[in-house]
């Protein structure tokens, strides 16, 4: 497991995600979410921001946890989230915006599984003379 990684993955989203919870907009336009005029309604806003809080919530879990079964968890957590999004986001979102959307979220999603999966680094053995 790639500690630093899954960290860095981890308050990336963190981050992304307490963002997007105040702002939106930064979710709705990249999307195809948001009006003709750059407006994010209401709605939209409202039904945005738990996807936004379970990525803060869930990115700083991952930037936070022990390493071992908490931190592979956490990891787990967030690849579902990912990859699930990616799968929602691809079936649902206006045609002109699919494929950036599933891209970003098997990316964030494939780090975190790259991290997972790195190899852990064998400890160096001192040599005694005999």
């Amino acid at each position: 497991m790639h500690v630093g990684l899954l960290r860095m993955v981890g308050a990336s989203t963190a981050v992304y995600g307490l963002a997007v919870t105040a702002w939106p907009g930064l979710l709705a336009k990249p999307s195809g979410l948001a009006g003709e005029d750059g407006r994010v309604a209401p709605a939209t806003r409202t039904s945005l921001r738990p996807l936004a809080w379970r990525d803060a919530a869930s990115g700083l879990a991952l930037a936070l946890a022990p390493p071992g079964p908490a931190l592979r968890t956490a990891a787990c957590v967030r690849i579902a989230a990912d990859f699930g999004d990616a799968a929602l986001l691809g079936s649902t979102l206006p045609q002109r915006k699919r494929r950036a959307a599933v891209a970003v979220s098997v990316g964030w999603g494939a780090l975190s599984v790259a991290g997972l999966l790195w190899p852990a680094k064998r400890p160096r053995h001192s040599r005694t003379p005999l």
